[in-house]
């Protein structure tokens, strides 16, 4: 174990003109990174997606990181963007000064806040690592095994994807249990609200509660399961693998009760808050499929979400069950309501941001701010307005 912390000041400058793509009109001072380079913080214009009718407000604040971005996350007050080579930086959500950096030898994968914003766990290829707000305290575990993803419980309680297992935390970093072994490396996790922890990994999708043994339910899946994803209510478990379909299983017996079919591998899956909407990046679109009516939606076509050359990133605004963000690797960042069109014809998007790079992430801090990083280093905080 080892801790770290580091703190940077930084002059954030307000311009008010529209300085060049890529550039802040001027500069602050640096944000050094784990390489020792520098970054920024300014305020800039946007730009409008490529065939929209209208942009959406402006860019609150725009921060350069000496990195790839890999993964953000948002805490309330603060938010955090973990880069390729291992550092995260902590950002003021207001503002986007800088608060303090964390290093995770080998890289991060994943990163996520606990509810109450007070502690963030990173994850990545050769160990995990959690934060704490309170100190800037950081506690690493380079245990040089593989952990891709991060899924918090509550305040109390988060699980993390270690090699072919899953540790459960509590929020001080005390394990509290640990999953048994799975067939492959664990992939993805979802939290049930009963409490059991569903994991996924190469072939197979298990449930999990600490007061059992083994699996309390398992079910085999055809190739590696890439994403999980389960309503608030926790009725239903639904994958994606190696084959085209979404399979969709009752979490009471993990029966299967549905295929929901689509044009290809489903990487990203996601519920509303509302659980009555699955969006699905599957290459060049989105696939959003009305899960309203307590029933899964057997026989009814999907509605399908057209704005990308290939679909990078997807997130539901907290709180709205309609509203839907998302991003593609040609730079585009694009808003939809999902109630809207009609089931089985595609829609092209009405409003967004045109970035300069591909999109590697992006996050919702609330309702009110869309956060989101391009390859090249940079991180915005965008207000959406009212969509």
């Amino acid at each position: 174990m080892a801790g770290a912390k580091s703190r940077f000041p930084l002059h954030v400058t307000r311009p008010t003109g529209s300085p060049e793509p890529g550039r802040p009109e001027r500069p602050g001072k640096a944000l050094p990174g784990k390489s020792g380079g520098t970054g920024h913080v300014g305020r800039v214009a946007h730009r409008r997606v490529r065939g929209a009718a209208g942009a959406r407000g402006p860019v609150s604040w725009r921060v350069l990181i000496d990195d790839v971005p890999t993964a953000l996350a948002a805490g309330g007050s603060l938010v955090a963007a973990g880069g390729a080579a291992g550092t995260a930086w902590v950002l003021d959500a207001a503002s986007g000064l800088p608060a303090a950096t964390i290093t995770l030898p080998g890289g991060i994968l994943d990163l996520a806040f606990s509810p109450d914003g007070g502690h963030l766990v990173l994850a990545g290829p050769r160990g995990y690592a959690l934060w704490h707000a309170d100190d800037s305290r950081a506690t690493v575990l380079a245990s040089g095994r593989r952990s891709a993803r991060v899924r918090w419980a509550d305040p109390g309680q988060v699980a993390v994807a270690d090699d072919r297992t899953a540790v459960i935390l509590d929020a001080s970093g005390r394990q509290l249990w640990r999953t048994p072994e799975l067939p492959g490396t664990v992939t993805d996790l979802a939290w049930l609200p009963d409490g059991r922890l569903t994991a996924g990994c190469d072939s197979q999708v298990s449930c999990h509660d600490r007061r059992q043994p083994g699996p309390a339910a398992s079910f085999a899946l055809p190739g590696s399961c890439p994403a999980i994803a389960v309503p608030p209510s926790g009725r239903w478990i639904c994958t994606s693998g190696q084959d085209a379909p979404i399979h969709v299983r009752r979490t009471g017996d993990a029966a299967e009760a549905t295929l929901l079919a689509c044009p290809g591998k489903a990487p990203r899956l996601a519920f509303d808050d509302t659980g009555q909407w699955l969006a699905a990046g599957i290459a060049a679109h989105v696939t959003v499929w009305d899960f309203t009516g307590n029933d899964v939606p057997r026989g009814r076509a999907p509605r399908i979400l057209c704005a990308h050359d290939m679909v990078t990133a997807l997130a539901w605004r907290p709180g709205s069950g309609t509203i839907l963000a998302t991003a593609g690797a040609e730079g585009t960042i694009a808003l939809w309501n999902a109630t809207v069109g009609k089931p089985g014809r595609p829609r092209i998007t009405t409003a967004g941001w045109g970035l300069e790079d591909d999109i590697a992430a992006i996050t919702w801090n609330g309702p009110g701010m869309l956060l989101a990083a391009t390859r090249n280093g940079t991180v915005r905080a965008l207000d959406p307005g009212r969509p």
